[in-house]
């Protein structure tokens, strides 16, 4: 695989390289119901994937002004979230094709980043989970800065490594990824497999879509 012009590759995680979202809403649910509300559905809970937690948590309750019922929420779904991660069942599905495309990339000069709306401690867990952790020069996370779309954490992974916004690019699921991506000015591919439309992250800033782990050589071709 060659990453061409590109000498920064950042990846979302959530949505972008593993399915999480089932875990996701049932440890979102548990939050709600133990904090005497009801829980969010699936499709609540696919919308803010991608959020630092406590903000994803107030978009689901779009309740003006009431952080600390946000804040106590978010507590709720860690505590749920470490639990769940300890069961012998716990499964977190990698997306097909995303191990041989981080083998290859990792072949090419192009340095691969992540970043995420998870805090760091959930992240180093997932990585480790799926022997991810020797792939990625540098981890970007909801401990670093504000929240997506803010360009903030991507701006950090860029002077981190010494490279400008007209060689890296992001890719990922959600609208928070490419607007954030845009907003540094750093070239934005979205993915067809996560948790926002297609036609959402064209309309976001997506320079373009691409359907399957193996159709991104010819994505960044395209974007030369």
């Amino acid at each position: 695989m060659n990453a061409h012009r590109f000498k920064l590759v950042v990846f979302d995680f959530d949505g972008t390289l593993v399915d999480s979202q089932a875990n996701i809403h049932s440890c979102m649910a548990q939050a709600f119901v133990t904090n005497a509300l009801p829980a969010p559905t699936i499709e609540q809970v696919r919308r803010i994937v991608g959020l630092k937690l406590e903000y994803a948590v107030a978009e689901i309750l779009q309740q003006d002004g009431d952080w600390d019922l946000a804040c106590a929420i978010s507590d709720s779904y860690r505590q749920a979230f470490l639990k769940a991660r300890e069961l012998p069942d716990f499964h977190e599905p990698v997306f097909a094709g995303v191990h041989e495309m981080l083998q290859r990339l990792s072949g090419t000069e192009a340095l691969l980043a992540v970043a995420t709306g998870k805090n760091l401690r959930g992240l180093q867990k997932s990585l480790a989970h799926h022997q991810f952790e020797d792939y990625f020069v540098t981890l970007k996370t909801a401990d670093d800065g504000p929240s997506k779309p803010h360009p903030e954490i991507l701006l950090q992974a860029m002077n981190e490594n010494g490279v400008d916004p007209a060689d890296t690019v992001m890719i990922g699921d959600t609208t928070y990824d490419i607007e954030m991506a845009r907003a540094a000015g750093a070239a934005a591919i979205g993915v067809s497999w996560g948790y926002h439309h297609q036609d959402e992250l064209l309309k976001a800033g997506a320079h373009c879509i691409v359907q399957s782990c193996d159709d991104l050589p010819a994505a960044f071709t395209d974007l030369l």
